[in-house]
């Protein structure tokens, strides 16, 4: 055996044109060794080349080409069941069924009668339109199932990979009967998914996560791609009534789980809100849970139920710090919904609650929230300078001071005390280098200094941010550092771009009426410049906010019928579908405004819900 090793290593060295050793044999045969590597790799790169350009040919169409380069590969290594299958495919696309059916059945005689080469010479049969002949063949595979159960995974990818999707079903259906350990409910419930059976789907996956609740969080991505928005809609319908009839039968909180996420899925917080109080109240030790859904109810703008969630969390909770935070997420609400009538009573509550809980570091986050409400909502901008500086003599850590800091200088920019709030922004950046507050407080030097017009420095800073971990902060600098490049280039005196800056200012500042006047100035003024665009958009969502939609359409139909190559386009189209669904009550315009994003701009942000929202207006199931 030795002897054969070292005639095959001369025979290869000769092959190589490499002297043979005659001295230290062990570094050479190191070498030889490593040469043999890299040798071997070379031919397994060539093979992967190959078929690489055998798959292009045969996606291009060119399937004599395609038929060559795979015949090679297979001569090359015959067991690759990817290069047979190459070849099969290329001679039934040159119609060669003949020579496709002989390669098949010689591979089924070779290979211990694998049932999955009878469905592959099903097909063959089909390709020709002899269907009774397929049929036979895939009946036979599927029979084969009761003597070979450990081939029902592979029958049904088979039947699968030519959409046979009720003998797929069928086989992994037939070998669950036959063998209790074997489990295909995953499989059963996506293929009944993609038949329709929406029931039936539903029910496997219940079946699946009853034996394993760590599946729960896998199916719940699979139940969103049916579930919608629209309670009424089929699939939420039959999920529903499913679920509430296990629960009845069992139960269990699984089902009450399912329920909460399902109504949060419709937006019905309410419901979600009883089902999650049901779970708390048979054995939940955390009230995390309800306050994640007061958060996405809020956010959702579900005031109400946001509120009847925290004060209920408030009633169960024993915890201090989380009885102020609930306070604080309650007076938050109310501010977010404020009208000047209820803002001394907002001050006397914030006050209140600074009484009860003290105004040290421990109501940190309170005290910052009521200094930017005496600022931006009451006016009191000095007191709430007053309460800031205050509260930053008292803090120790740099993250709290950098949070101070960054609040002070909002109020600061608010006042138009750039240089000062340009100051404690860079303290912030320094306070915290490599948290995300710096990479803010770093954003907002730029904007202050675009809100002061000096705009190159602004956009040197900007650019730097366009690489930002943070995805919000980087999409933000992007676009305020192409409003810049775009109005300045044309502009060299940028007065477009200065007076832009302080409209922008005066939205910040809360002064919507004054700032529309000036965007409305900018239209007049500039009209056919870089800026208007711009300015139409900008204009548009403070008329929203003011609740003038139908003047807010009005710009989103001037972008779109004179800007609609550019940039804001996209835009223009999803804001004005969300008005014509949620505040105009014209569903069929909403509707054609999604379908103009999801056929015109297939690469916009907005793209996958245009879809969504277009589906679910036309009334897909």
């Amino acid at each position: 055996m030795d002897s054969l090793r070292k005639l095959i290593l001369f025979k290869f060295l000769q092959f190589l044109n490499i002297p043979i050793p005659i001295a230290k044999p062990y570094l050479y045969r190191m070498r030889i060794l490593l040469m043999l590597f890299f040798f071997l790799s070379f031919i397994s790169g060539c093979f992967a080349q190959s078929e690489s350009l055998a798959r292009n040919f045969f996606e291009q169409g060119e399937f004599e080409k395609a038929l060559k380069t795979y015949e090679t590969l297979v001569k090359g290594n015959p067991q690759n069941i990817r290069y047979f299958f190459g070849v099969v495919e290329s001679e039934q696309q040159l119609e060669n069924f003949a020579k496709a059916e002989e390669l098949l059945r010689d591979r089924l005689n070779n290979s211990a009668n694998n049932p999955t080469l009878l469905i592959e010479l099903g097909h063959n049969y089909e390709l020709q339109e002899q269907q009774k002949k397929a049929e036979q063949f895939y009946n036979e595979a599927l029979a084969a199932v009761e003597g070979r159960p450990n081939y029902a995974f592979s029958i049904a990818r088979t039947f699968e990979k030519y959409n046979l999707l009720d003998k797929a079903a069928a086989t992994y259906e037939k070998a669950m009967v036959l063998s209790e350990d074997q489990n295909y409910n995953l499989q059963l419930a996506r293929i009944y998914g993609e038949q329709g059976k929406t029931e039936k789907m539903f029910a496997n996956y219940l079946e699946l996560i009853e034996a394993n609740p760590d599946f729960f969080n896998i199916a719940n991505r699979e139940f969103g791609k049916y579930i919608s928005e629209d309670a009424s809609a089929e699939a939420n319908t039959i999920f529903r009534k499913l679920l509430l009839t296990k629960l009845q039968q069992n139960p269990k909180l699984l089902y009450n789980k399912m329920l909460s996420w399902l109504f949060v899925q419709e937006k019905k917080y309410s419901r979600a809100f009883s089902q999650e109080k049901a779970i708390y109240k048979r054995g939940g030790k955390s009230l995390q849970n309800l306050l994640t859904l007061a958060v996405t109810a809020r956010k959702a703008k579900d005031f109400e139920a946001a509120q009847k969630i925290v004060e209920y969390v408030i009633s169960q909770s024993n915890s201090e710090n989380l009885i102020l935070q609930g306070n604080q997420f309650l007076l938050n609400i109310q501010v977010e919904q404020e009208t000047g009538e209820a803002a001394a009573e907002i001050i006397k509550k914030y006050e209140a609650l600074l009484e009860q809980f003290g105004t040290g570091i421990k109501t940190l986050a309170l005290q910052i929230d009521f200094a930017n409400f005496l600022a931006f909502k009451k006016g009191e901008k000095e007191r709430g300078v007053s309460l800031l500086k205050e509260l930053s003599e008292k803090t120790n850590s740099d993250f709290n001071k950098a949070m101070v800091k960054l609040a002070l200088a909002d109020i600061l920019v608010l006042q138009e005390k750039f240089n000062e709030a340009l100051i404690y922004y860079s303290q912030v950046q320094n306070l915290v280098k490599n948290d995300k507050i710096s990479q803010n407080a770093r954003f907002k030097v730029a904007k202050t200094s675009y809100f002061k017009g000096d705009f190159e420095w602004a956009k040197q800073q900007l650019d730097v941010l366009k690489s930002s971990t943070s995805q919000l902060i980087a999409n933000d600098a992007m676009e305020l550092s192409l409003l810049i490049e775009d109005n300045t280039i044309e502009d060299t005196t940028q007065v477009a771009l200065k007076k832009y800056a302080r409209a922008d200012l005066l939205a910040f500042q809360e002064q919507d009426v004054e700032a529309i006047k000036l965007l409305e100035d900018i239209l007049n003024e500039h009209k056919g410049e870089k800026i208007e665009d711009e300015a139409l958009l900008k204009q548009a969502k403070l008329f929203e906010k003011t609740g003038e939609f139908e003047k807010a359409a009005g710009n989103y139909q001037r972008i779109i019928k004179f800007f609609k190559a550019d940039i804001l386009a996209d835009n223009a189209y999803f804001y004005l579908a969300e008005l014509y669904a949620n505040e105009l009550n014209e569903p069929e315009k909403a509707k054609a405004a999604y379908e103009e994003i999801i056929f015109n701009f297939a690469d916009s942000i907005y793209f996958v819900e245009a879809r969504k929202k277009f589906r679910s207006l036309r009334g897909d199931k």
